[in-house]
């Protein structure tokens, strides 16, 4: 195995702060307070989050669909719409579904 040298290291570090950084002021020099961004932007911004929402269902649910047996996820996504509209609450509920299936999966369907 063989280690980095302080330099290379300190150069490594610099970088991902470079493109840290720059990934997360761009958007602010780009589109300016006092400036209405395009209408893709703000199309994006309205569709994105439920688009990446809907990805990470499907990537969770994935290799639940291969097995013959995916009751404890849809048992929690059942008990995640149920606490949802409840309590009209995201943290609340992403909280509540992962106890529950961490249960589920450690107790019960192991």
């Amino acid at each position: 195995m063989t280690t980095m040298s302080l330099p290379h290291q300190l150069i490594t570090i610099t970088v991902v702060v470079i493109g840290t950084m720059i990934t997360r002021f761009l958007p602010f020099l780009l589109f300016p307070e006092n400036k209405t961004p395009p209408a893709y932007i703000t199309y994006l911004g309205n569709v994105l989050p439920y688009a990446t929402m809907g990805l990470l269902v499907i990537f969770c649910l994935k290799d639940a669909v291969t097995r013959a047996f995916a009751f404890p996820e849809l048992l929690t996504i059942l008990f995640i719409v149920i606490i949802h509209k409840w309590k009209h609450s995201t943290f609340l509920s992403i909280g509540l579904g992962t106890v529950f299936y961490m249960v589920l999966i450690q107790n019960i369907f192991f």
